[in-house]
Formats: C-alpha cells, structure tokens, sequence
C-alpha cells in the first residue's frame, strides 16, 4: 500500500475554534544541539528538514523560547519567514541554564518579556498560539493566568495553551481565558494524562501528545506493534502516529526530528488507516507496558 506523503490525510481541527490546522504537526525542539542546548549538529539537516514542512502541507510547528534557548525559534524565522499558511506555536515560562537544565518562571513580568522576545525572534506581531510552558509553584498561578489574558486582550496572543497541567489548572485558567489547547506527554506506552484527554475531548481543546513515538518494548521484532507496522509497510513510530490520531478527535502529535527521512516516515503514518481490530490490539498492547 502506499501513502500519499501529505499531512492534510491526518484530519484537521480548529485551534480556538478558529485557527485551522492539519492535525499531524512538527515539534522544533529537536532542531537544537545535545541537550536542547546550542546549535544542532547538522545545522544544514535542520534547515532542510524545515523547509520540508510546507511540501508536506505541516502547518502547525511547536516550538519554543526554551529551545536553544532561542536557537529553535530562530532557525525557524531564518528559514520559513514569513510563515505563509502556517501556525508557528511557542511557549514561555521556563528558563535554561545549561544542558537538559529547565526550571519554570511564572513571574508576570518575565512572561511578558517571554512574548515579547518571541514575537521579535518569530518576526510577527501577534502569537498565534502561546503556551504556558510550566506553571510555576513558587508564583500563584492567578498571577500567572492574570497577566497571559492581559496580553491575549492587548493582541499579542491570539490563542492560549497550557504545558503539564491538571484538570483543575484547565479550569482555573478558563477563568481568564479560553483554553484552546493542552499539551502533555502522552503515547502508546504512556497513558498518565488519559483522564486530561478525555476533558480535553469533551471541552474540544487540542490536545498536543509530546514524546509521542515513544513505544518502549513494543517497536522490538516481532511485537504487535512490529506485526502491524510491517502489515501497513510503515515504521513502528508512524504506527504508533496513527493510533495517536485515531484514539481522539482532538489528538494533534507533533513529533519532532532534524532528519528528513524521519520526517517523510512520520508523515506517511498520518495517511495510514488502522482498522479497530488493529487499534484495540496496539490499545491493549500499550496498556500493558505501563
């Protein structure tokens, strides 16, 4: 069977009701050195696999001023500006001081600058989707949500998301402003956050699944997910994409790489078609893995 190679085959969904994207997007964290510090090694791989996304009609990319830092941003505007089509997510709110080194910052005032600094490295007057990347436990997190509606009132977010929260975060925050999507670390092995999905789901906020190719054991020889991957002439991870999207409605992966093959197989999982026989044996499967 072949796949045309297209994210358009992955369904879409409305951010905030409004802002029409392909439901398989990119994560930009990848697009940075060892540690998500730094440059990448393969800065010209980095560029490529970029330049790719357009032809492949990805138009949802998640970054953030994190990445780098600022490195994922960057290379971002230096290669697709001005973003014809495109959504260009980013998220704020934690800061780095070294290699694999992230803590959270919820002062008002530094989430101010977070969007204002984006915006100028992004090179565009207004975020389409901004993200809380970490609510900050040393600042109460009205304060937090207090000043990111301020900012969204002024125009400089048009759409709000939230990082590793819980259901009771979700509808603190509603009460500053609309939710318009979630994202947490979700995958076949890693159903932690089901219960922030299935809120999501029913509220329809985008939920964005971070590490979703993760499969653990089950991507060895011979495992279901192997069994089905090689049925569907895909690799496991793409397999693993595809129960992702079929699971929700309101499911949007954006797996992340700096190779442009690895992006071309990620992709031709979003064209793949499992019956439900196959999705319940991966659910199953999964399941037991936790």
């Amino acid at each position: 069977m072949t796949h045309p190679l297209s994210a358009t085959s992955s369904g879409h969904f409305k951010i905030g009701g409004d802002l029409s994207i392909n439901r398989l997007g990119f994560g930009a964290m990848r697009i940075t050195g060892s540690g998500i510090w730094g440059d990448p090694a393969d800065l010209a791989g980095a560029r490529a696999t970029l330049r790719r996304l357009p032809e492949l009609h990805i138009n949802l990319i998640d970054t953030a001023d994190s990445y780098g830092p600022y490195v994922s941003e960057d290379l971002i505007r230096g290669t697709l500006h001005p973003y014809k089509g495109m959504v260009i997510a980013t998220k704020g709110g934690l800061t780095r001081h070294g290699p694999n080194i992230w803590a959270a910052l919820g002062r008002p005032e530094y989430l101010r600058q977070c969007v204002l600094m984006s915006l100028r490295r992004l090179g565009i007057e207004r975020i389409d989707l901004w993200q809380l990347h970490r609510i900050d436990s040393q600042t109460p997190r009205e304060d937090q949500f207090e000043v990111i509606a301020a900012m969204r009132k002024e125009g400089l977010i048009r759409h709000v998301g939230l990082s590793e929260v819980s259901i009771d975060d979700i509808q603190a925050a509603q009460k500053h402003f609309p939710v318009a999507t979630v994202q947490s670390q979700y995958n076949l092995i890693d159903r932690r956050n089901e219960a922030v999905l299935d809120y999501c789901e029913a509220n329809d906020i985008g939920f964005i699944p971070w590490s979703p190719l993760a499969s653990g054991k089950l991507a060895q020889p011979g495992s279901v997910l192997d069994t089905i991957a090689k049925r569907h002439k895909l690799t496991t991870g793409a397999t693993a994409l595809a129960w992702l999207l079929k699971r929700s409605k309101v499911m949007l992966p954006i797996p992340g790489t700096s190779n442009v093959n690895h992006l071309v197989e990620n992709v031709a999982g979003a064209s793949a078609i499992l019956k439900q026989a196959e999705f319940d044996e991966l659910d199953a499967a999964g399941s037991r893995c936790i």
